[in-house]
């Protein structure tokens, strides 16, 4: 027989109830930090770490799992990281973590860790994740050049020229992801870079599952973890 009394559909050999479970996951969805969660349900911290960790591996796992984009794509990179250093100008400039990430209109979004972001680095991604024919909306930076000769409908906007959008043509989807994520890595008050793709990725999960629910969604990843 196992030592442990509590039942727990969803974690096995644990003390944890899973009454207490689900109280953990409610403060995981609201974005609650560990140390607030474990003060509000009176649950040591450690044992919240444990499961707000079990829940990022998990929700990784599931990220991985992406399908082709179609349709209208917007297309921007991004940088994480500490503030730019003085005199350091240009994308990129300092030791910030490139990032490009792909958005369908209306629809989910996919982010990628990149070396660089040229052409060589960003094509692969796109050509990787949009299907030929798609409409792709970027800004004008030059290494976007070329998807026409890809097989995409490429539409710019010129940020440079002050242009922010011109009807259908913006990439306002993709930026206002960006934003939300920057937000919310802001609360950890600084990211090791080991830690930084993880967090990343969760951002991305909640983003995509943002009219979805939740708590169903992430104990329905523990049920088949």
């Amino acid at each position: 027989m196992s030592r442990y009394t509590n039942k727990n559909s969803y974690l096995k050999n644990t003390k944890l109830s899973e009454y207490k479970l689900k109280q953990i996951i409610t403060e995981f969805c609201l974005d609650t930090s560990a140390s607030k969660a474990s003060v509000r349900l009176k649950i040591n911290r450690n044992t919240i770490n444990r499961i707000y960790n079990t829940l990022r591996k998990l929700i990784f796992i599931e990220t991985q799992k992406t399908s082709i984009f179609s349709g209208e794509i917007e297309v921007d990179e991004s940088y994480f990281g500490p503030r730019r250093v003085r005199g350091k100008r240009g994308r990129g400039a300092g030791h910030k973590i490139p990032v490009i990430g792909l958005l369908k209109r209306n629809g989910r979004v996919y982010t990628k860790i990149v070396k660089r972001c040229k052409r060589e680095d960003l094509m692969p991604v796109i050509k990787g994740k949009i299907l030929e024919g798609s409409t792709v909306y970027t800004d004008g930076w030059k290494s976007y050049d070329g998807l026409v000769l890809n097989g995409y409908k490429h539409y710019r906007i010129f940020h440079s020229k002050d242009e922010f959008a011109r009807g259908k043509n913006h990439i306002n989807g993709i930026e206002s992801f960006w934003s939300y994520t920057k937000r919310r890595l802001a609360k950890f008050n600084g990211l090791p870079k080991d830690k930084f793709l993880i967090h990343l990725k969760e951002s991305e999960f909640r983003f995509n599952h943002r009219n979805n629910n939740l708590e169903k969604e992430l104990l329905s990843l523990l049920k088949k973890g």
